[in-house]
Order: structure tokens, then sequence, then C-alpha cells
């Protein structure tokens, strides 16, 4: 009966050491596409709770886990420019140094580490300083990303009333033009696809002839107002601008009809644009 006894208790044991109970410093996980790259975070939020966290619970001049529990991760799935330096694809522990005015961002490409302690200098593979600036307060530790334009984004950092913006680059010029060829290489490329592939091209300035090429075809497969606008704008690209003019007006007054105001007023500043130059 006693060994019965015991055999219970260890399992009731085991199962409220199996438990989920909810974590003082929970997980969190954001992502972002910058360009055509995938970049995760995964970390777990502390919170303030009445503390001073900077210069006191996490003080100056030292390496930090940038979290709680398990070392932060930053994961992407292609080569970026993080805070300037060029970092290839994969998964780093992020840890950093905060101080007034400044903080060292650190990546690291050992993903198991725990506490700072376990981290390695000779694993780094870069260490870059960044402004800090002060914020409204955050009461929870907290990973976004803001500003996302043009294969560039920012990774906030924000906790208590300190802020630090981590600038990433992603070029997506050599991926998209890839993609691109492999998909006007198939035999059902709709109209949609080579105005598509003809914006893309214009919106970064490369292979414009091939982007009039592409234009002209997308009118010929379905004419819109959408794909004479980039027609406008391609044959402007190739120094055409007389046809360039002369297929926004076309643009324009398929918009108008349409109520597509955007492009009204797109044509209509293109317009201006290219008859001021022409002169």
């Amino acid at each position: 009966m006693k060994t019965l006894f015991l055999s219970f208790a260890a399992l009731c044991s085991v199962a409220l050491q199996a438990q989920e109970l909810p974590q003082p410093s929970p997980k969190g996980k954001v992502g972002q596409v910058v360009g055509l790259t995938d970049i995760e975070v995964e970390y777990s939020r502390p919170s303030v709770k009445g503390r001073t966290i900077f210069g006191e619970l996490v003080p100056y001049g030292k390496v930090w886990r940038t979290g709680a529990n398990k070392a932060t991760i930053f994961e992407t799935d292609g080569p970026v420019i993080f805070a300037g330096e060029k970092v290839e694809a994969g998964a780093y522990s992020l840890f950093t140094i905060p101080n007034e005015g400044a903080w060292v961002i650190i990546l690291n490409k050992n993903t198991e580490l725990w506490g700072e302690g376990d981290r390695k200098e000779e694993e780094d593979v870069l260490q870059v300083k960044v402004e800090s600036m002060k914020c409204e307060s955050t009461e929870t530790f907290t990973v976004e990303f803001a500003d996302v334009k043009d294969d560039k984004a920012n990774m906030v950092l924000r906790w208590a009333n300190t802020m630090v913006n981590i600038p990433l680059e992603a070029d997506a010029t050599e991926q998209g033009i890839a993609n691109i060829k492999e998909a006007l290489a198939k035999p059902d490329v709709k109209a949609g696809g080579y105005n598509g592939a003809a914006r893309f091209s214009l919106d970064r300035n490369v292979m414009t002839k091939e982007a009039l090429e592409w234009a002209t075809k997308s009118v010929s497969m379905d004419k819109k107002y959408w794909n004479l606008h980039t027609l406008a704008r391609a044959q402007a690209a190739n120094g055409l601008t007389k046809e360039a003019i002369a297929t926004a007006n076309e643009s324009m007054k398929m918009a108008q009809e349409a109520d597509a105001g955007s492009y009204v007023t797109m044509n209509r500043d293109r317009i201006a644009e290219w008859t001021k130059a022409g002169k």
C-alpha cells in the first residue's frame, strides 16, 4: 500500500511539472518580409513591473541577452544588410550592450544560448553600434518592424523609456528578375503577368528595354488603364517621350471612365513631368 501511495504521489508530481502555466516573460514572435526576404525574431518578453530597467536591472556597458530566458533569435532566409553590415541567410542569437545614447548590437552564430555568460565572442558574426533614444513608456519588452519600404525596414527594440532602431535592407532586384524570367517562360502568362514584370523593372530602373516589350505585350492582350500607364512609363524610360504622353492621355481617359482616381492623378503628374522635360 505504501509503495502504491508513493507511485501515485510520483505521478502527481510529474503531472504538475508537465502542465503548461503562464510564464513571467512569455514567448513572442514577430516576422516581416523585407523585399523578398523573410525575417523572423523569436524572443521572451519581460515586463517593467515598477523597476528601473536600463542602468539598474540591465546595467550599462554589459552584454544583455535582450529579453529573458533563452537568447533572442534573429533569422533570415536571405542575405540582409544589418545596420550597414552584410549578414548571410541563417539563424543567429541576438545580444546587445546597452549604453546611454548608443547600443552595441551583436549577432552570434550559436542559437542554443541562454544567458549572456554562455556566449563566446569568437562566435560573433558582427558587432555594430546604433543610436538609442527616449520613447514613451513601454511596459513589456517589444520587438517590431517599422518603416517597411523599398526593400528596407527598421527592426525596433523598445522597453521602458528606451528605443533602438536597427536598419535592415534586403535588395530584391536580383531575385525579382529571376522570378520574372521564370514566370514569363510559362505558356499561360496573362496580361497582368507582363504588366507586373514591366512595372518591377521600371520601378528599379533595370531592363527598361525588356520592360517596354512586356508592357506592349500586356496592352496587346488586354488594354486597360493600368497597363497603358505602365506602357507610358516604359516608353518614357526608352526616350519615347511623345509616345509616352499620348499613351498616358489614353490611360487617363480610361481611368476617368472607370472612376480610378489614383490613376487619373498619376497620369496627369507624368504628363506634366514629361511635357516639362521635353521643352
